[in-house]
């Protein structure tokens, strides 16, 4: 793992007292970020990626059905693409995290405030410090469109942009980051635009293909490139470690679930199964059924390799 200094602890701002509404300035095609509490009395939240490529993390905490509150990261590292929510609770210790300025193999590397450990952002792993080789927990936080997450949660809440004096406080402008996405260079001088830039030596995927690594609990790890699901129609059956998984790709997004006792099939770009419709950005039927969402992670190819290896992909 290779471990630089670009840029002073803090010099990205992270969001620390967040703020939501119902209103978002951007467009119904910008991604978010979901994280569903579960409750009805707490409705869903959106944090988008327009605001996050500008923070980093978002520090928050959730409510409960017991009336108490779940601390959670919500990351992104938009140069690897990689968007990930964790429980930011280690040791039954509350934890809240600062971008600490350094990259791991090009991903971002998260600090905590209270007790300066670094994590990698892309695998939750303590590189350094107090809680070296623990991992945070993986959050379910699907990654979809403002659009989609408005149509399943009509009463869902959004991220609101930071505070007057924040750094980041200039209408939150994609249009560096979409140029990096455009690029064929990969990594933090294909970001920059410099050179030498990060070699890539395999002709089945492109560095920046979206891949939704899958790790469940049980163990395992195994990347699922947005392109080789649609070329098998959308859906996907593979066993990761000891779970059997199904992996779907719609216009929503990619999802990964435990594999039910039926097989789901998109047609017309509707998901179906078992005599129900369902919506992959809640994993619901429409009769009321609920499917149970694996450990993943939405990142770059290149990422995903660099973590895990050159066969960690999964292939037809």
């Amino acid at each position: 793992m290779n471990v630089i200094s670009v840029l002073p602890k803090d010099a990205i701002p992270s969001i620390d007292d967040p703020t939501f509404g119902d209103e978002y300035f951007g467009g119904p095609d910008d991604e978010v970020l979901i994280v569903d509490p579960g409750d009805e009395a707490s409705p869903a939240r959106a944090y988008p990626i327009r605001i996050l490529n500008y923070h980093e993390i978002v520090n928050d905490t959730v409510p409960v059905a017991d009336g108490d509150a779940d601390s959670i990261a919500v990351t992104w590292c938009p140069i690897c693409g990689s968007a990930v929510v964790y429980e930011a609770i280690v040791d039954d210790r509350r934890l809240t995290f600062g971008v600490s300025g350094k990259l791991a193999d090009d991903d971002l590397v998260l600090y905590d405030h209270e007790t300066d450990s670094e994590w990698k952002q892309s695998t939750g792993e303590c590189i350094a410090g107090e809680f070296a080789g623990e991992r945070l927990r993986v959050r379910p936080g699907p990654m979809t469109t403002y659009r989609a997450f408005r149509e399943a949660y009509p009463d869902g809440i959004v991220l609101q942009p930071a505070s007057e004096g924040s750094a980041a406080v200039s209408g939150y402008d994609p249009s560096g980051y979409e140029a990096y996405e455009e690029r064929e260079a990969f990594g933090l001088r294909g970001m920059r635009g410099e050179g030498p830039e990060r070699e890539w030596h395999r002709d089945d995927l492109d560095p920046k293909t979206v891949v939704l690594g899958v790790t469940p609990t049980d163990g395992g790890a195994l990347g699922f490139p947005l392109p080789v699901v649609e070329a098998a129609g959308g859906v996907v059956e593979a066993t990761v470690g000891d779970t059997d998984v199904v992996v779907l790709a719609t216009d929503d997004g990619l999802h990964a679930f435990e594999q039910p006792e039926f097989e789901l099939r998109i047609e017309s770009g509707l998901v179906s199964g078992d005599g129900a419709t369902w919506t992959l950005t809640t994993g619901e039927s429409n009769d009321g059924r609920q499917l149970r969402r694996v450990e993943s992670r939405r990142l770059y190819a290149f990422a995903w390799q660099d973590d895990h290896g050159r066969r960690s992909f999964y292939s037809l």
